[in-house]
């Protein structure tokens, strides 16, 4: 968890990031982003823009209710770098599905001008470190 006063703002900003797209807030979450800012997870590697990061928070198709942090971790490796790990439960709508994922998340932050942005974030979604809980896929022959 936190230990001291830069990383308990720092997990104060990445709980604000989760709200800013809970509530799919572009102000806040354009105020808490780098741009670009990569972004990794189950559908592979991105370099996001804040423009194409505003679209997607303003995109139909997935609501997010509540969210859950918990085995925070925080590293500070500068006084303009800092990286937090942790745990999350998301309890989403998915196209008019509910769907609860559980997931291990790290966001590199970077501090500009004065002002922390997250300049890198990940998501894998929890399980089997070799897949072994999914679904095979068949062997093309």
């Amino acid at each position: 968890m936190a230990e001291g006063p830069i990383e308990a703002q720092l997990l104060d900003l990445e709980k604000q990031y989760w709200q800013a797209i809970k509530d799919r807030d572009v102000q806040a979450a354009m105020r808490l982003t780098d741009d670009p800012c990569i972004v990794t997870g189950a559908q592979g590697v991105a370099r996001i823009s804040q423009k194409q990061f505003a679209g997607m928070l303003q995109a139909g198709g997935w609501t997010l209710h509540q969210f859950d942090l918990s085995d925070v971790h925080v590293r500070v490796l500068s006084e303009d770098v800092a990286i937090l790990a942790y745990r999350v439960k998301e309890v989403l709508t998915v196209e008019g599905k509910p769907v609860t994922i559980d997931a291990s998340d790290s966001s590199t932050w970077v501090r500009r001008d004065g002002n922390w942005v997250c300049a890198l974030h990940t998501e894998a979604l929890t399980g089997d470190p070799f897949g072994r809980d999914r679904r095979p896929t068949p062997l093309k022959p």
